[in-house]
């Protein structure tokens, strides 16, 4: 006799199910892809493990890698709840950061706490625009949001390197370009006595008010409409454009304030170390949370983990640290491709009602 469950439960079940089954899937290929290389694959998810999560210095190393995954995860996130598929998280990340650090130069001399609140503010702003640029180009010109975001963070990206190599470059920064330093008042503390930043605080704060807004407000209730049915939204009086203009820029808003976090959290300044590919990985935390902002918390602390592993990989068994990298594309593409079997189980299909 077949097994199922009843509406919700079985959707539920379904999206914890087919994800993790696409993680523990792209585990045994890593495991068969180090052992091709000569390695024990036990030992390797041994030693992945302590890097991550094995001691409170390895579990606060994961926290600090996860902060800004939680937030450009959001940016992929919110406009899905519209229909988009916006991958430009990384753009606007560095952008958000290369505010920050100018505000943060600029208003040297103001009180820290304002300087703070101006930086985050400049960093939303601007991160926030980039995205919902993405988003006017899809509604008002018909350009596909997922290349448009993509080719932005190549501008992004240059724009980035244009300004801290140029313009907004410290005399005294040699060897590595940045910008001029914001000045330890200015940068932010740790989060509650731990040695994690406040971009873990942000991260919190944003996905808790992301799962509120979303499930819990009309606006998210119309949101959802039109990413089940533009057209439908657009007879039903729904203000579709301004919808997705603001799902893109509050998601381009949470992957700015990342940047601002990273700078004045971590390098003090804008550097190059900005570009670290967390726009790009918080896409695939964004997949395996199936776009849930609550989800989003333990798959980016999970993710966060494996890249904080890499060193140990590195030490212990004389692997590149980017090792892990592997690991992750071939979860990517699973997860992606497990998008497929949604709705195919009818273990998870509610149950016949009979008279």
């Amino acid at each position: 006799m077949a097994v199922s469950f009843s509406g919700r439960a079985g959707q539920t079940l379904e999206a914890l199910a087919i994800p993790v089954g696409a993680l523990l899937a792209s585990m045994v290929l890593f495991g068969l892809f180090v052992a091709v290389l000569g390695k024990n694959p036990l030992d390797v998810y041994s030693l992945m493990y302590q890097g991550a999560f094995g001691s409170g210095f390895a579990w606060q190393n994961s926290l600090v890698r996860a902060a800004p995954l939680i937030l450009t995860a959001l940016c992929v996130a919110l406009p899905a709840q519209a229909g988009l598929m916006v991958i430009g998280g990384e753009g606007a990340l560095v952008l958000g950061g290369l505010a920050a650090a100018a505000i943060g130069y600029a208003m040297g001399g103001a009180p820290p706490f304002v300087v703070k609140i101006a930086m985050a503010a400049f960093a939303m702003l601007v991160g926030g625009l980039w995205i919902a640029l993405a988003g006017g180009l899809r509604q008002y010109r018909g350009v596909n949001e997922t290349i448009s975001s993509l080719l932005l963070t190549y501008i992004a990206i240059a724009l980035f390197n244009h300004f801290v190599e140029g313009l907004l470059r410290d005399p005294g920064s040699l060897n590595k370009p940045a910008t001029h330093p914001i000045g330890d008042a200015n940068m932010l503390g740790s989060f509650f006595g731990l040695d994690v930043h406040w971009g873990l605080g942000f991260g919190i704060v944003f996905c808790i008010a992301a799962y509120v807004l979303v499930k819990h407000t009309t606006y998210g209730f119309s949101l959802r409409i039109v990413g089940g049915n533009a057209r439908a939204a657009r007879l039903a009086g729904l203000p579709v454009s301004k919808l997705v203009l603001a799902a893109c820029f509050l998601g381009g808003s949470a992957a700015g304030l990342a940047g601002m976090a990273e700078v004045a959290a971590v390098h003090g300044a804008a550097n190059a170390s900005l570009i670290a590919g967390y726009g790009y990985t918080g896409i695939l935390v964004a997949f395996i949370a199936r776009q849930n902002p609550l989800a989003i918390l333990p798959v980016a602390v999970l993710l966060g983990g494996i890249s904080a592993s890499g060193g140990m990989l590195q030490r212990r068994l004389d692997m590149p640290d980017a090792t892990v990298l592997v690991l992750q594309g071939m979860a990517f593409m699973l997860v992606l491709a497990a998008e497929t079997l949604y709705g195919r189980f009818r273990i998870f299909q509610p149950k016949a009602v009979t008279t």
